[in-house]
């Protein structure tokens, strides 16, 4: 193949198409590992839609969507994967597309769909690229997140953690040749670590978990930041964007709109729910002091009950160990 990329948009193996197979089915047969299936949904970017489903020993973690870009040079893998098994079938499908070195693995955030496959690409030598605060996401969440793929997926076959080398603190530009991708960090928004590409030939933006479409995105950073980024995010005017979760390319303005509206709801019904509780605690704290008598025991009870933590003002949510 010589570096040059497949003309066909969807990748197979020979004339056999491997979408026609659940991935139980592809991945079982004495131990056998095939390509991911890939879509090239625009020029030299290639995206593996991921199954809208929980990780299960079936899927090997493929629930998110991950995938590839293409320069003149090198590859860009833009999420290694939920697994061991996922990036090395991803592995397997930039093989099928291209021998240019892979030079760049990016993780767009914590989570284990996203970022567990990246030991798939260890031989290559990349460097391995994440948002200034990945490393100590990983430190704490990264074992508790191994152990419980385990769990599930069998033992051995969540892979190991691998850490980034380059880290991006603002904003960072990676040449593949002829190709540039611009890497964003992002404030604490569906996480505090979070990434997203740009790439400048074709102005599609890869979000990352930043957008998630036809599925309910998990929460765990905070929703004023997430729509502050996606805000940020809809003054870059793009297109087109790949979501974390859902199809492999959606149009920007519509998948952005709906996200944005879901969080709004959610910021509002927060906010009602706080101020109907810390209306109730002051109505029981005056009821309490009117009836007279000593009541201060009681008083002190009640401030120090969970009635004062249902009343706080957070907006940030999370830190459960779901994805």
């Amino acid at each position: 193949m010589n570096g040059r990329a497949l003309p066909r948009r969807h990748i197979a193996l020979g004339s056999f198409c491997l979408c026609c197979l659940p991935w139980s089915a592809r991945q079982a047969s004495a131990g056998a590992l095939f390509p991911a299936y890939v879509t090239e949904v625009a020029s030299g970017i290639y995206i593996r839609q991921g199954v809208t489903e929980d990780a299960t020993p079936g899927n090997s973690d493929s629930i998110a969507n991950i995938g590839f870009i293409v320069g003149r040079d090198a590859v860009a893998v833009i999420d290694p994967g939920g697994s061991l098994e996922d990036g090395q079938s991803l592995f397997l499908a930039i093989r099928q597309v291209t021998r240019l070195p892979i030079r760049y693995v990016v993780m767009t955030h914590v989570h284990p769909d996203h970022v567990f496959g990246a030991a798939a690409f260890q031989a290559e030598k990349p460097t391995f690229i994440g948002h200034a605060n990945l490393p100590q996401a990983l430190g704490i969440r990264g074992e508790y997140y191994r152990d419980s793929l385990e769990r599930i997926l069998g033992s051995g076959r969540a892979g190991p953690i691998v850490m980034p080398s380059v880290l991006v603190r603002d904003q960072a530009e990676i040449d593949l040749g002829g190709r540039t991708l611009v890497l964003t960090a992002h404030s604490t928004a569906h996480t505090n670590c979070d990434l997203s590409v740009v790439d400048r030939m074709t102005g599609v933006l890869l979000a990352g978990d930043l957008l998630f479409v036809n599925r309910v995105p998990s929460l765990d950073g905070d929703l004023r930041g997430w729509l502050a980024q996606l805000a940020i995010l809809n003054a870059l005017n793009v297109r087109s964007a790949v979501p974390g979760h859902g199809p492999a390319l959606v149009d920007w303005a519509d998948a952005a709109g709906s996200l944005n509206r879901y969080l709004t709801a959610l910021l509002n019904a927060k906010q009602s729910n706080t101020a109907s509780r810390s209306r109730t605690r002051r109505r029981l704290l005056a009821c309490l002091n009117a009836a007279g008598g000593n009541c201060s025991m009681i008083t002190t009870a009640v401030t120090s009950s969970n009635l004062t933590g249902l009343s706080s003002g957070s907006d940030t949510l999370g830190g459960n160990g779901k994805y």
